[in-house]
């Protein structure tokens, strides 16, 4: 699960430390929330995909309109490291991925596995298991005088509580600042 805040011109992201496959649950040490660059990303789907995007993926220097360059320039760079890594996968003539947020220039972006990159209108975002539990807690606490940390972290403990996908300890990162 994967909980994104934008707060003050940056983008902070949390995650929780599961991967669960079935009804089998194991407690990674690896996190799914980092920086590349000065972008921050949180993945979801595969932890060989988020490999990828952590070790591999080079992603380009964000220019020009901010949405038009994730959607084009940003994506076919993401879909290239994924091909590459062996990890997209071809559907009906149709590429696929996973599902992850990206934080950038102060802004939070959602890609789907469609390669599709939707920005909220809301400045807060969650992707995966127990994704619609930490959404309701970070509108809960949208009008509170919390940190980035503590909504994201109680959005993650909501999640956790209620959904036996998600599971602790949490790592946070977000975007450098400007």
């Amino acid at each position: 699960m994967i909980v994104g805040v934008v707060h003050k011109d940056r983008v902070h992201l949390g995650a929780d430390s599961a991967a669960v496959s079935g009804l089998q649950l194991i407690v990674r040490r690896d996190p799914k929330v980092f920086r590349n660059g000065p972008y921050v990303l949180g993945f979801t789907t595969s932890f060989r995909m988020g490999q990828l995007l952590q070790h591999s993926f080079q992603p380009p220097h964000p220019t020009g309109d901010l949405h038009r360059f994730m959607v084009t320039t940003w994506t076919d760079a993401l879909r290239a490291c994924l091909r590459d890594g062996g990890w997209a996968r071809k559907e009906s003539e149709q590429e696929q991925a996973g599902d992850f947020l990206v934080g950038v220039a102060g802004r939070l972006f959602t890609v789907y596995s469609d390669y599709q990159v939707g920005e909220p209108a809301d400045d807060y975002a969650a992707v995966g298991c127990g994704d619609e539990l930490a959404l309701g807690a970070l509108h809960a606490t949208a009008a509170l005088d919390l940190t980035p940390r503590r909504r994201i972290t109680a959005a993650l403990e909501a999640a956790n509580h209620h959904s036996a996908g998600v599971t602790g300890p949490y790592n946070y990162a977000s975007t450098p600042k400007r």
